[in-house]
C-alpha cells in the first residue's frame, strides 16, 4: 500500500529536523506548525485522536505527539492513549420526546446530533445523575497554562514533564447541573482506544475555573447505541492517572410493535432466498459492529479512498495494526452488497455505499438490524450454520462450521488454515444475529 500524505510528510520532517537524534539526546523534540506546514497542514498532520492514526514512523518507534501551545507540539516516546473497555451490562432503553420534530433519532450522522439526541432523551441526565442539567460550554477555547507529568515508553516507566500554555482545545459539549460540570468528548466511530488529551486538557482548564467537580465523559454513538464512559484523574498533574469509574449503554426506544425474537430469526433462515457466492474474498472481519460503522462513515460521504478511510476508521483488531485489515472490512461490506469499490475523479481506488447500503440507512434502526441479518443469511454458509445452532440448541464448533464451509462453494477458500480463520468470522456474525434477539 502506498504511504499516505501524513506518512510521507512526517518521514521528511524527521529527516530534515533530525528528530530522532534530538529525542535520543534531549528526551523530546519541539516542532512548530510553520515547520509542519512545509509538508502539509499541521491541523491534518498532528490531529491524532486514536493510536491507529499514528504515522508509521511514530508507531514503529513508540513515539507520540501532543500540542503544547497554539502553534507548537512536543514529540517524544510518551504514552498518550488509553484503551476503551467493553461493557457487558444490558442496554438501557429511553423514551424520545414525542414533541421533538427537528431531530430524527433514526438518522444520527454526526457527533453533535448524537449529543443532542442523548440530551433531549434524558440519557445524559440519567448517566450523570445530576439535576437541572443545562448546556453551558462547547467549541474551541484556550487551555491557559499548566504542567503535567506523562509516562515514557522506557524501562521503569520514567516520567517526562510537559508545560502547556494557551494550547487550543475543543469541547464537544459541556452540561452543568446542580452538582457538577460534565465535559463530553463524542465520536460516532468505533475505536480501540483514545488520546487522553481529549479529556485531560479540557479537564485541566475547567477544574481551575469553577468550584464544582468537573467530570470527563466520553460518548460514542454507532448503530443506535449511545455508550457513555466517565473517567477521573486520580492525580491532577499525572496525564496517565486516568481511571474509568462508570459506563453504561443506552438506546432510544422505537415507537414500533416490531419485535426481533427467535421466531423472527428462524423465519429468516427458512424464507431467505440464497444468492450465489460473489467473487469477492470471503469475509475475514470478526466484528460485525465495525462493518456497520464502516457503512455509517461511508453514508456521511460521497466516497472515501483507502487513505481517507484509514484516517477516519479504526481497522485495528489486535495489539499490532495489520494493514490487510483495511481490505478485510471493505471486502466484508462488499460481500454483503452494502459497499462498492470504484475510482474517483483522480483515478484513486475509492469506496462508496451501494443503493442497497444507502436504502438500509433510511430505515428505522430495528428494521435496519433485520435487514442486516437478512443479508447475512442470504449466504448459504451462514444460513446453514445458524440453522444447525437452532437444531442442536448450541453454538456449532469450528470443526462443524468448517465442514459446512467445504460444502458451500466459497470463493477462493481452500487451505485448512484459511477455512479455520474464516470460520471465526462466521461464528462472530452468527453471534451478532443471536444478540439481536430480545428477551
Amino acid at each position: 500500500m502506498a504511504e499516505s500524505k501524513n506518512e510521507t510528510g512526517w518521514i521528511k520532517l524527521f529527516e530534515d529536523h533530525k528528530i530522532f537524534e534530538s529525542i535520543q539526546k534531549e528526551g523530546s523534540f519541539i516542532i512548530d506548525s510553520k515547520q509542519i506546514n512545509v509538508e502539509r497542514e499541521a491541523r491534518l498532520m498532528a490531529k491524532i485522536d486514536h493510536s491507529f492514526q499514528l504515522p508509521k514512523i511514530f508507531a514503529d518507534n513508540n513515539l507520540s505527539i501532543l500540542p503544547i501551545s497554539r502553534g507548537e507540539y512536543i514529540i517524544s516516546d510518551i504514552k498518550t492513549f488509553s484503551d476503551f473497555t467493553t461493557c457487558e451490562d444490558p442496554i438501557i432503553d429511553f423514551e424520545f420526546p414525542e414533541y421533538i420534530e427537528s431531530l430524527d433519532y433514526n438518522n444520527i450522522t454526526s457527533e453533535a446530533v448524537a449529543i443532542n439526541g442523548a440530551y433531549v432523551s434524558g440519557i445524559i441526565e440519567d448517566f450523570t445523575q445530576d439535576n437541572l442539567l443545562l448546556p453551558t460550554v462547547n467549541g474551541r477555547m484556550s487551555s491557559q497554562a499548566f504542567n503535567f507529568n506523562i509516562y515514557r515508553n522506557q524501562p521503569m516507566s520514567s516520567l517526562l514533564n510537559i508545560s502547556v500554555e494557551k494550547s487550543q482545545i475543543e469541547i464537544d459539549a459541556g452540561f452543568e447541573g446542580l452538582n457538577s460540570l460534565s465535559l463530553i468528548e463524542a465520536k460516532n466511530t468505533i475505536s480501540s482506544d483514545f488520546n487522553i488529551r481529549q479529556l485531560y486538557y479540557p479537564y485541566r482548564l475547567w477544574e481551575s475555573k469553577i468550584s464544582k467537580p468537573v467530570r470527563p465523559i466520553f460518548l460514542t454513538y454507532t448503530n443506535g447505541i449511545f455508550h457513555l464512559r466517565e473517567y477521573v484523574f486520580d492525580d491532577l498533574t499525572n496525564y496517565n492517572s486516568i481511571r474509568l469509574i462508570n459506563q453504561k449503554r443506552y438506546r432510544i426506544k422505537e415507537n414500533t410493535s416490531l419485535a426481533i425474537n427467535t421466531e423472527t430469526i428462524q423465519g429468516q433462515i427458512h424464507n431467505s432466498i440464497i444468492i450465489p457466492e460473489p467473487e469477492i474474498p470471503f469475509p475475514q472481519a470478526d466484528s460485525f459492529e465495525r462493518i456497520i460503522n464502516l457503512c455509517e462513515i461511508l453514508g456521511n460521504k460521497i466516497s472515501l479512498t483507502k487513505d481517507e478511510l484509514i484516517s477516519d476508521y479504526d481497522f485495528k483488531q489486535s495489539d499490532t495494526f495489520d494493514m490487510r485489515q483495511v481490505d478485510y472490512y471493505t471486502n466484508a461490506a462488499r460481500y454483503l452488497g452494502f459497499v462498492e469499490r470504484g475510482r474517483n475523479e483522480n483515478n484513486e481506488v475509492c469506496y462508496f455505499l451501494t443503493s442497497k447500503g444507502t436504502n438500509l440507512f433510511e430505515l428505522p434502526i430495528k428494521e435496519r438490524q433485520i435487514e442486516f441479518s437478512k443479508s447475512i443469511l442470504s449466504h448459504l454458509v451462514f444460513n446453514r450454520v445458524l440453522s444447525l445452532y437452532f437444531n442442536n440448541a448450541e453454538i456449532p464448533t469450528k470443526s462443524e462450521i468448517v465442514e459446512i464451509m467445504r460444502d458451500s462453494n466459497l470463493f477462493h477458500v481452500e487451505s485448512e488454515d484459511t477455512f479455520r480463520r474464516r470460520a471465526s468470522t462466521i461464528l462472530s456474525w452468527i453471534n451478532w444475529i443471536l444478540d439481536l434477539i430480545e428477551e
